[in-house]
């Protein structure tokens, strides 16, 4: 059995908000949106097929690189959230920005190494080697100190020098691709006048870790891999594992889920791409 193009093409130029759909317009829109989806990247990220705040609204076309071009309203609707919880944001799957419903957002933080509290979690992390010493530092400044911009992040952390700029870099994704830490504002600070504000997540958002507690890692991971077909119509097991980050072995339990649930039916080709696919049922002919 195969997937129809044709139904898969209608299905993502609804999930996608692509024409006949109309462009969103506004960030109240852009807020619905998320909602709806679940989770989406803010710029389309290449090689993987998942909606973004972008496309919905610049249409399917390249970032333009013109500061001036119409598509970039999005900067300003993505900016002028932080803090205000509408979402939630930050450099998540596969440490790219991600905005999330604030309703899915327990599913994620159930899958993150944050088991307890936030002020022991890193230290065991750091101890067993799953932490580098620069991401301890990061994130402790800000325990410590509070919320506060990427200069005087640095600065707090020990990590105001040039060569600490590619430690310092990868410990703020590692922290946001955790939920550990996440931008809560913008600053105007350093040579550009525009600076990410981080603060602890627990401390923005202090009902997310009773909202997961109640969430089992398979419950979580269910959740999560159903969202990702109801946005994408189809998929091949290898999306899933990279999008997530999670084995071979689990995304296969996973799928093995969705696929006994009715959700999905496997199996599939596509005429255009090799391999084995996953598509929803209502997209197989």
């Amino acid at each position: 059995m195969e997937i129809s193009p044709e139904a898969l093409s209608a299905y993502r130029a609804r999930t996608f908000h692509l024409p006949p759909m109309p462009r969103i317009q506004t960030p109240e829109a852009a807020y619905t949106w998320v909602d709806e989806r679940g989770f989406v990247f803010f710029w389309p990220i290449s090689g993987v097929d998942m909606p973004s705040l972008w496309v919905a609204a610049a249409g399917d076309r390249p970032v333009a690189d013109a500061h001036d071009d119409p598509g970039h309203m999005t900067w300003g609707w993505k900016d002028g959230a932080l803090g205000k919880r509408v979402w939630y944001y930050a450099k998540m799957l596969r440490k790219k920005a991600t905005m999330i419903s604030l309703e899915i957002a327990p599913y994620f933080y159930a899958l993150s190494e944050n088991y307890g509290s936030p002020e022991d979690d890193y230290l065991l992390a750091y101890e067993e080697g799953r932490m580098t010493l620069a991401t301890k530092q990061v994130y402790e400044a800000l325990l410590k100190d509070g919320a506060m911009n990427t200069l005087d992040l640095r600065k707090a952390a020990r990590m105001s020098s040039a060569q600490s700029d590619g430690e310092f870099n990868k410990a703020l994704e590692f922290l946001q691709a955790d939920f550990k830490i996440l931008p809560v504002g913008v600053a105007q600070a350093g040579a550009w006048k525009y600076a990410f504000i981080y603060d602890v997540v627990t401390r923005h958002f202090p009902e997310l870790p009773e909202k997961a507690r109640g969430i089992g890692e398979a419950e979580a991971r269910q959740k999560l891999a159903a969202l990702y077909f109801q946005n994408v119509g189809a998929a091949q097991a290898r999306d899933v594992s990279r999008l997530f980050g999670w084995s071979p072995e689990i995304t296969a339990r996973v799928i093995k889920r969705l696929v006994d649930g009715g959700l999905v039916q496997g199996g599939l080709i596509r005429r255009e791409k090799a391999g084995e696919w996953f598509a929803l049922q209502e997209l197989v002919v």
